[in-house]
């Protein structure tokens, strides 16, 4: 057993706070401190910044990684109430509007897909975007419970 201080490795302890753990998680977490060190020391060297992401994923992971734990925890129930709004929809709706500004598809690609008219998918996204603002601002929807996985179906 090897004796830790979680304040080397946890920014959010601001106290020392040791623990004893085995040997095998003393060494994962000592590698990869050492990870993240090296890690930090190339992106200053080369000057890796945010905009140097070549997908929006990178760039999200980024971000998400440079946060605190709040930050984190305000980020996951927003999703998680986006998620369950989404949800409430009709399964048109929310189909279309799941195409159109999560997978990125054109609206005119959306209807070409279903075989229906621009102006449908336009209508109907605008009604679902409509419906989950209504959604949002209802009190009763907006905690969001143990939001540790993604609650899309």
């Amino acid at each position: 057993m090897a004796t830790i201080n979680l304040r080397d490795y946890y920014p959010w302890y601001t106290q020392d706070e040791f623990v004893e753990v085995p040997d095998v998680i003393a060494a994962e977490l000592f590698a990869d401190r050492r990870y993240h060190r090296t890690h930090e020391r190339r992106m200053r060297y080369n000057k890796t910044y945010l905009f140097d992401a070549e997908t929006e994923n990178e760039a999200a992971a980024l971000v998400y990684s440079t946060d605190s734990p709040e930050a984190v925890f305000q980020k996951k129930e927003q999703h998680c109430r986006l998620c369950r709004a989404l949800n409430s929809l009709p399964d048109i709706q929310g189909r279309r509007i799941e195409a159109h500004y999560i997978l990125g598809k054109s609206r005119k690609n959306v209807a070409a897909t279903e075989g229906v008219s621009e102006s449908a998918v336009n209508q109907s996204i605008e009604r679902g975007l409509r419906a989950m603002k209504k959604f949002l601002r209802n009190p009763e929807n907006l905690p969001c419970q143990n939001s540790i996985s993604s609650p899309i179906s």
